[in-house]
């Protein structure tokens, strides 16, 4: 099915990625609707909810079936054929989103819904992008601490502003939408690509809870990815840095090396510091290898670019005509 504008539109869009999520599908149902209509009589916005199932290996595309045939009025499912990621299911739901306002949740509850008023206030008042900062993370030390440091980095190396880039629970006027659907990349991370089109960007803090149920689908390897390709999608600063690092290294193995020589004609040979010149091998090697697995990563970025395969694949559209 196509993404076709009916006549009339919602006003609000909700996008919700959903996978492996059938534990607690229901209890964010109970939640979400209620407080979805509850907004439209507070602030006069008709609204819509997508959910983009991701591939799914358990029964949450037959849960999101069976709810849509409750609400279809407000309710749309798009179900992906495989798993492309959190990202790419935000993606599809901004390709069929039909709101003025956009709105991105998910669906493990520990961004209560009910915090969706007050993005959408700020959207309302002209705000084109509503970025987050969750107030008491109920996350692991380890979390909290990587996400700290990964902040302070992001911010040193692309110049974007977030003070938490973890919470997904933002919005987004429909201009920013549009030009962020235009950016063709392979991979990318929304948040920080819609800020930098922002011309009124604002940041609000929400409540934050613990999962309902199941656990984070992130692993250690996901989040290093995600912020491999946060930072190498939005700067070129690691290249430049690593540049300067490898001719200073450069200058100073090139002055020990002067040094080693002189040493040898003023005092002859000698096997001390054998050691200490194997550590500096090591070390100098690790810098190189760390160098080619850097370049690589901007190298494969464009392969996935050059390639302009589909970032995702839609197998069919639950929406009412």
């Amino acid at each position: 099915m196509s993404a076709t504008t009916p006549q009339k539109s919602p006003q609000l869009s909700i996008v919700i990625p959903v996978y492996n999520e059938e534990d607690g599908l229901q209890a964010l149902f109970d939640r979400l609707f209620p407080a979805m209509d509850r907004l439209r009589v507070e602030l006069g916005l008709s609204y819509e909810i997508i959910f983009v199932n991701d591939g799914s290996k358990d029964r949450s595309a037959g849960i999101l079936a069976a709810q849509y045939e409750l609400r279809p009025d407000v309710t749309r499912v798009v179900l992906f054929q495989n798993n492309f990621g959190q990202h790419m299911a935000i993606m599809a739901g901004f390709e069929y989103a039909r709101g003025e306002y956009i709105i991105t949740l998910d669906a493990d509850l520990q961004n209560p819904p009910e915090e969706i008023t007050l993005l959408a206030k700020q959207l309302v008042d002209g705000h084109d992008y509503v970025g987050t900062i969750r107030s008491n993370r109920q996350d692991s030390w380890f979390r909290k601490i990587a996400s700290r440091a990964m902040n302070h980095l992001r911010q040193r190396i692309t110049r974007i502003t977030m003070t938490d880039q973890g919470c997904m629970l933002r919005g987004y006027h429909r201009r920013i939408v549009n030009l962020v659907r235009q950016c063709n990349e392979s991979n990318t991370f929304i948040p920080a690509l819609a800020y930098t089109f922002a011309a009124n960007p604002t940041e609000i803090t929400v409540k934050h809870e613990e999962r309902f149920a199941g656990e984070s689908k992130y692993t250690l390897y996901q989040l290093i990815r995600l912020n491999f390709d946060l930072v190498t999608g939005f700067s070129v600063m690691p290249l430049q840095i690593f540049s300067i690092l490898g001719m200073l290294l450069a200058l100073g193995s090139g002055t020990l090396f002067a040094i080693l020589l002189v040493r040898r004609f003023v005092l002859g040979s000698e096997v001390e510091g054998v050691f200490t010149l194997f550590a500096l091998t090591f070390f100098l090697i690790g810098v190189m290898l760390f160098g080619l697995g850097l370049l690589g990563e901007y190298i494969g970025r464009i392969y996935q670019q050059v390639r302009e395969r589909p970032r995702y694949v839609v197998q069919t559209v639950l929406e009412r005509q």
